[in-house]
């Protein structure tokens, strides 16, 4: 298996069009685990990998940071085999400064991604959420030195709105400030929001898009059922466990999980693979992201880097699932 690659943006990045989010590691998956995942990703193409430094998932603020650190000792000795993206904003300590959008916060933020990571720059350095309470010029500001000084080579966002995304570029258009190239939005066959603005200003702008959840925290693989949440997934982990459930574990939710199941039926073909498919069908869409807490996780996700959706079916997929590019969700 070999996964193709594109470029990010408009800019001269090639990236595969399948990335390896790392999120589970070091809560719900151990370290061993976390590498064999590593591992098997690589060897099918994948040089893209996302972290964060409030990763792992649903572990809080105790273990903030500790993702990378496993990133990190895996990097040791290929760093230059890979695209390396992380992000800032996050509480990640436990003064009101260790978080945010402040100039203060990113560049300590990068230095402590740096150290972990065992790197000495990041190839996209994002910011994770949208800090209300941080001038966006600051903001702005403070990532162009973290770029001009050679420890992040390119910039982006992550759950943004469209109108603050295209303020954000116009301010560091006007101030000659280093420009974001890419933007990280939640994406699925379940949630389809981003389609009515943000896709199109990013393809108007030239933005690589790399979304993350194309299954839905696992929603869209099939294997949960109505009643309680399913122990051991990420509806059950942690601090992250109230929010999954709140996005997805809904009775309209289960319904369209289940005509979703006898469209892919119908071709054939497994609903894992063919959700994950549907989102790098969108022309906009530039690398999924696809995660796993187990190695064998990644077999129907990395497949979908070979799937040629057919178009019909894309089709009834969208028509399907149309009621879910209605809403109003921050992120």
């Amino acid at each position: 298996m070999t996964i193709s690659t594109t470029r990010l943006g408009r800019t001269g990045l090639t990236v595969s069009r399948l990335c390896l989010g790392t999120m589970t590691f070091g809560f719900q998956t151990d370290e061993e685990t976390s590498r064999v995942i590593l591992d098997k990703a690589a060897a099918a193409g994948v040089n893209f990998l996302d972290t964060a430094d409030v990763y792992p998932l649903g572990g809080g603020l105790p273990t903030a940071g500790r993702t990378e650190e496993i990133v990190g000792r895996w990097l040791k000795g290929k760093r230059d085999r890979f695209i390396v993206a992380t992000k800032c904003v996050g509480r990640v300590g436990p003064n009101e400064w260790d978080q945010g959008a402040s100039r203060k916060h990113i560049l300590d933020a990068i230095d402590a991604s740096l150290r972990r990571l065992g790197t000495d720059y990041v190839d996209l350095y994002q910011l994770h959420s949208d800090d209300r309470d941080t001038p966006i010029d600051e903001t702005l500001e403070a990532l162009d030195v973290v770029v001009r000084s050679g420890k992040a080579r390119y910039i982006g966002v992550s759950n943004y709105l469209a109108y603050r995304l295209a303020r954000a570029l116009g301010r560091a258009e006007v101030r000659g400030l280093t420009r974001f190239v890419s933007v990280q939005p939640r994406y699925a066959l379940l949630f389809r929001e981003i389609e009515r603005e943000l896709l199109p200003l990013a393809q108007e702008e030239g933005l690589g898009v790399i979304p993350y959840n194309p299954l839905a925290g696992g929603f869209l693989t099939g294997k949960h059922r109505r009643g309680d949440p399913t122990p051991g997934t990420r509806f059950t982990l942690g601090t992250a466990a109230s929010n999954y459930q709140q996005r997805y574990w809904n009775e309209r939710a289960f319904a369209t999980v289940e005509k979703l199941q006898g469209l892919v039926a119908e071709a054939g073909q497994s609903l894992t693979t063919v959700a994950v498919a549907w989102v790098l069908a969108n022309p906009a869409i530039t690398s999924a992201i696809i995660g796993a807490s187990r190695p064998d996780q990644l077999d129907a996700t990395l497949a979908a880097g070979e799937l040629a959706l057919d178009p019909e079916l894309k089709a009834r997929l969208d028509e399907a699932t149309a009621e879910y590019r209605r809403g109003d969700a921050p992120r």
